[in-house]
């Protein structure tokens, strides 16, 4: 089903801080009237981003408010009253983005408070302007990571213009030798989208890849892709290697040329207590329960609802945490979809678990050391560049 947009909920609930580094400072207060897209927080550099209003309405509180994490933790939460009118504040949108600099384009992307959308939410500036004449190969990651998850196989289904209109500006930007869009072979209809919106260019090539968890990983897709390992520590960029989710460069092409911050993702709804499952636009800050009554979810205590996919996502402690730019899937299971936990027996050392770990550590080893709380061997058994797949326990 196409992705469909769903009714504005009476609050909003927008985290200051949605991105790996650091909250930018609040410039709005209690009380003040704001318009869509409006920033709510300014940085001082690149891995300070910006957060902006979702729609217009106005600030009620700046407080604590229960996170979408593991935790459950509060954290500092601007909360925005809907006004119902969705007013925009003033936009400069342009037809040709060649007629900026690489630098104009990079601080656009910033001020829209893009972060990568594939889940690692990097902010996309800082890795922009730190690849700056280094970048050899930039990869688009097409790859949905996990099972369930559909929202970049999707986008690239309605939006293949737009995502290809992002991945020129990147490519502006960066100046790579050569560009890849890699999607996996279980998309047909998006590879078939990319390539029509491509008509025959010659300038950015689709690679169709085995499906195969975890290949939508960055480093994983880089070994697919080019057959180099990255090693632990380093970064794709050491290597010439840049990579930017489909996600990312649709966002990257509303912020330049429709002077659009990110104020919205698309979010998978799925899992069997759903009934209505579907890829919908969620703006942030819409609150997770809002998003699946509109969807026919039936609650059920027994069966929490996962944000992410089902190896790596985790159970929200609450489903009043509000959507982020990390949550690209909700996941509500019925029972048939639940395996009850397996008791946990001893390990036989039958290497099955080190023979399936895309990052080629040892699970038992691990485990053994984790058993005992012998940090420091856990460490030199490289416990740091687990990627945390859950294919070992799988």
């Amino acid at each position: 089903k196409p992705i469909r947009s769903l009714h504005l909920p009476k609050f909003f609930y927008v985290p200051v801080l949605q991105h790996s580094g650091t909250a930018g400072d609040v410039i709005v207060q209690q009380g003040d009237l704001v318009l869509k897209g409006q920033a709510l927080t300014k940085g001082d550099n690149y891995r300070q981003l910006p957060v902006h209003s979702p729609t217009s309405g106005k600030v009620v509180a700046i407080q604590p408010h229960v996170s979408s994490h593991p935790s459950g933790l509060p954290e500092l939460t601007i909360v925005i009253e809907t006004d119902g009118e969705d007013k925009w504040i003033e936009r400069q949108p342009i037809d040709d983005f060649l007629s900026l600099t690489a630098e104009q384009i990079i601080q656009k992307v910033y001020q829209a408070g893009i972060a990568g959308l594939g889940g690692a939410v990097f902010p996309t500036s800082h890795k922009l302007h730190f690849a700056d004449k280094r970048c050899k190969l930039l990869i688009i990651n097409g790859a949905e990571c996990e099972p369930y998850i559909t929202c970049d196989d999707r986008l690239m289904q309605d939006y293949a213009d737009e995502m290809i209109e992002g991945v020129r500006i990147l490519r502006y930007v960066l100046r790579p030798e050569e560009v890849v869009i890699a999607i996996e072979d279980n998309k047909p209809k998006a590879i078939q989208a990319v390539e029509k919106a491509l008509k025959g260019a010659n300038d950015i090539s689709v690679r169709v890849i085995p499906t195969k968890y975890p290949s939508g990983a960055s480093d994983q897709l880089v070994q697919v892709l080019t057959g180099l390992e990255i090693p632990q520590g380093k970064r794709t960029i050491e290597m010439g290697i840049v990579m930017h989710n489909v996600g990312t460069a649709f966002a990257v092409k509303r912020a330049v040329m429709d002077d659009e911050p990110l104020i919205e993702r698309v979010v998978t709804l799925t899992g069997d207590k759903i009934r209505n499952k579907g890829n919908v636009w969620a703006r942030l800050g819409t609150p997770i329960l809002h998003l699946l009554e509109q969807v026919d979810y039936q609650a059920d205590e027994r069966f929490p609802v996962f944000l992410g996919g089902p190896m790596m996502g985790f159970i929200l402690p609450s489903l009043q945490s509000p959507i982020t730019k990390t949550a690209n899937c909700i996941i509500a299971p019925d029972h048939f979809e639940y395996a009850p936990p397996e008791p946990e027996r001893n390990c036989i050392r039958c290497s099955s678990c080190s023979d399936a770990c895309p990052v080629g550590l040892l699970p038992q080893q691990l485990y053994w050391f984790a058993r005992a709380e012998d940090h420091d061997k856990s460490k030199e058994y490289h416990l740091d560049a687990c990627i945390e797949c859950g294919v070992c326990a799988y």
